[in-house]
């Protein structure tokens, strides 16, 4: 007879036991786990880079790898998309990456920390390969990824620990020991006693399952702390990393040409007629570079540049010592390789500095040599075809003033290049450090093993700037179209325009302001109906060439073809 329990019915058998499932981190949880700890690895790795060197933060290196390694077509896709805002679109694109990988960082380590410890690991190597791979960067910036990967593990493991803690027992025991059972197992706040669990297994505990009852505020607490942490390094790192060009902005003073250039007179940019300004203002002067943010941040007390090579002569030169010879005064037109026809990627205006010719004639310039090969400080490079940096009717220069004051950092500041003639990618170089005259066989700049021709002369180029198109109706009747065109260094002779499927009509020019300048040009069209029209425009060289209308894409040496637009009369 077996041994039973008095009232019980048979025995029980006790369950069979099952092996322990590991703790599991609740979704809600897991995803806030991961983003912290990609944002710790970022802000405490800003941290470092601002101690030992700033631009090997791995934020800013990836960001710079992914426009190295950026197709060539989607590169001219998002410029012609965005313009000069394709840097502030990648940066963003690239944040929104990072947090997409946090999300998914969290995710896999609900139930086990090591699958998300192998994706940190993986984005710290990405980040040390893409630190290590800039020209500007330092052995000691090496450290700046390296604490990000051990940074991110720290605050992947901490924080899921105080997801997976249990509530302190004493809780339990207090809420006993106030309201002990009661005669019939009730206790005494009234409620029936808890049943015994089968087999002795102690009741799961509150939580859901999901964090094996953690502590919601604690952990709530922890992930505050750690996001104060890593925000506060991340601009701790900013303040440290921080270059005050404003103040050797303002410490260089004026800097005027031994003769300046006269105001744009109004024949030549046609004022009263509806357009755009001749000179084109520092802000919107447009920019299309490979540095992100504003740029390297040098100072002026800090430049210097080196030209060397095939010369008889190497010259060092600081900031003072440039600017202490003769300097010269050009009104020059920059077109961007990426410019489509129509697009804000044409430039004009004021820039001081000193020859370029002059600088080069100086170091004697060897037999043989065909390129000048140019260095930012941020280890972008440049090639130049040597005959166009030595033409002394071009205004080649080395800048230092734009509109009247200082560079802007985001155009080159304390000292750009600059050879009209040539798109800006193989003649525009801004933060230059160091010039080397060599040869085209010797080297090759960034662009070139990246499908753009290695010599790239600016094309003749014209465009409308009103009418402004569909969008913008205008009165019927008479209708002044104005625009501007362009062909360093041999300057505009002739623009035509014609309006719908009529003939080829001269335009009145404002005055020839120099061959590396643009010109402008109006035009009136008389009895224009309402309805939709179609203007184009072409125009022809100094020499007497005159436009291509075959339309050819940018890559590899420009895009050319005539501006065409569709307009609304009223």
């Amino acid at each position: 007879m077996s041994d039973t329990t008095p009232g019980a019915v048979g025995t029980i058998d006790p369950p069979a036991s099952t092996p322990p499932q590991p703790a599991r981190v609740s979704v809600p949880a897991s995803l806030l786990i991961g983003v912290l700890a990609v944002g710790s690895a970022l802000g405490l790795s800003h941290l470092v880079a601002g101690l030992v060197n700033p631009p090997s933060t791995p934020f800013l290196a990836v960001g710079n790898a992914a426009i190295d390694r950026t197709p060539k077509g989607l590169r001219e896709f998002g410029i012609s998309q965005f313009g000069s805002n394709d840097k502030p679109v990648l940066l963003l694109g690239v944040a929104i990456a990072m947090v997409i990988l946090g999300l998914v960082t969290g995710l896999v380590s609900r139930r086990r920390a090591t699958p998300g410890i192998v994706i940190v690991v993986v984005l710290g190597i990405v980040g040390l390969l893409a630190v290590r791979s800039r020209p500007n960067t330092t052995t000691l910036g090496l450290l700046s990824p390296v604490v990000a990967l051990v940074a991110g593990i720290v605050a992947l493991v901490l924080l899921r620990a105080v997801a997976l803690r249990r509530p302190s027992r004493s809780a339990g025991v207090v809420a006993a020991e106030t309201h002990p059972p009661a005669p019939g197992g009730e206790t005494a706040a009234g409620g029936g006693a808890r049943p015994a669990a089968v087999g002795g297994a102690r009741p799961a505990a509150a939580g859901g399952g999901g964090a094996h009852g953690m502590s919601r505020r604690g952990f709530l607490g922890t992930s505050a702390g750690v996001a104060v942490v890593a925000g506060g390094a991340a601009y701790g790192g900013q303040v440290l990393g921080s270059v005050d060009i404003a103040g050797s902005q303002a410490s260089v003073g004026d800097i005027t040409a031994a003769q300046p250039l006269p105001p744009v007179p109004g024949s030549a940019a046609f004022t009263n007629a509806e357009g755009l300004p001749f000179i084109t203002s520092n802000a919107d002067f447009y920019r299309v570079d490979t540095a992100l943010g504003d740029g390297p941040a040098l100072t002026a007390q800090d430049w210097s540049l080196r030209i060397h090579g095939m010369v008889d002569k190497e010259i060092t030169l600081s900031f003072d010592e440039l600017v202490a010879r003769t300097l010269v005064a050009n009104r020059l037109t920059f077109t961007c390789i990426s410019y489509v026809t129509g697009s804000n990627l044409v430039s004009t205006a004021d820039f001081v500095g000193v020859s370029l010719p002059d600088l080069l004639a100086e170091a004697g310039v060897q037999d043989g040599a065909d390129q000048l090969f140019s260095t930012s400080s941020d280890g972008y490079t440049a090639s130049t075809p040597l005959d166009a940096a030595t033409d002394n009717d071009r205004g080649s220069m080395l800048a230092v003033n734009m509109n009247g004051d200082p560079l802007p950092q985001v155009h080159g500041f304390p000292v750009r290049m600059i050879v009209p003639g040539l798109y800006g990618y193989c003649s525009a170089t801004k933060w230059l450090v160091d010039l080397e005259v060599t040869t085209f066989a010797a080297k090759q700049a960034y662009w070139t093993p990246r499908g753009y021709a290695e010599q790239a002369p600016v094309k003749i180029g014209s465009k409308i700037t009103f009418p402004k198109g569909l969008s913008a109706p205008v009165p019927s009747g008479t209708v002044t179209a104005t625009g501007v065109a362009w062909a360093q260094p041999d300057g505009i002779s002739l623009v035509e325009t014609k309006l719908d499927d009529g003939g080829w009509t001269q335009a009145r020019l404002g005055d020839d302001l120099g061959g590396s300048a643009w010109r402008m040009w109006r035009t009136d069209l008389p009895d224009v109906g309402p309805g939709n029209h179609f203007l184009s425009v072409r125009a022809t060289n100094g020499n007497g060439e005159l436009q291509t209308e075959e339309m050819t894409p940018v890559l590899p040496d420009g895009q050319s073809g005539y501006h065409r637009i569709n307009f609304s009369v009223a």
